[in-house]
């Protein structure tokens, strides 16, 4: 598959603006991959980001990564489970479910993302927004959280550039071209549902080029919801 960690001709977002949006990075503070935080205990990410808890942490809180004064809150994590049918050729399933080793604590740039309902349907056209640190021109990173709106594609419609890559644990974003390009890996797709701000997908997969007229391919949550649920909730 592909590249999946850019948004390319998104905006640069606001402090607080996304407070569910995380950071997984290494030991030395290396950003590799997003997550969004669902409650006080739980962060859900991409499978294919592989994270590992003996070597990553979880950052809550961040928004530009060079600054230092930030009111961060650095978590280790102890239980990552991922989805038993992640497939890494196919990245079907691409999710993974990260137990923090204490408590977030909530404030204005702390707080969780309510999940979009089981069986929701999202109709072709829906707008959403995606967030990340992901590449903004090829080989630059961005060090503030940016952001950018995508419109739903219709899977049927989706298939007819990506063939059955595409299963009903996807949904597919972009092709808009000034904003298709994804976040991070494991970042937050959110859409707004029911009055409020939901997380409707986890960026997944996309061309390695970050061709603006492809659609990018996000994980789900709403299919995923029963494996969700079997752990986050109690």
């Amino acid at each position: 598959a592909a590249d999946p960690s850019r948004i390319v001709n998104g905006q640069v977002s606001s402090p607080g603006a996304w407070p569910w949006q995380v950071s997984l990075q290494d030991k030395n503070r290396n950003h590799f991959c997003g997550g969004s935080l669902v409650n006080q205990n739980w962060v859900i990410t991409a499978a294919h980001c592989q994270f590992n808890y003996y070597y990553h942490i979880v950052v809550l809180g961040e928004f530009d990564m060079h600054s230092s004064s930030e009111p961060v809150q650095v978590k280790s994590v102890s239980q990552v489970i991922t989805h038993p049918n992640f497939n890494y050729q196919t990245l079907n399933y691409d999710c993974t479910l990260l137990r923090l080793s204490s408590p977030a604590s909530y404030n204005s740039y702390v707080s969780p993302v309510p999940l979009i309902p089981q069986g929701t349907y999202l109709p072709g056209g829906t707008t959403c927004v995606t967030t990340g640190w992901g590449r903004t021109v090829a080989g630059a990173t961005a060090s503030k959280l940016m952001q950018t709106s995508l419109p739903v594609i219709e899977n049927s419609r989706c298939k007819e550039y990506w063939g059955n890559s595409i299963t009903n644990m996807m949904i597919c974003a972009g092709a808009s071209g000034s904003s298709s390009c994804q976040g991070d890996s494991g970042g937050p797709f959110v859409c707004y549902v029911n009055g409020a701000w939901s997380l409707s997908g986890l960026v997944s997969w996309g061309t390695s080029n970050c061709n603006v007229r492809a659609p990018a391919i996000y994980a789900s949550v709403a299919n995923l919801r029963p494996f969700i649920d079997q752990y986050i909730y109690y």
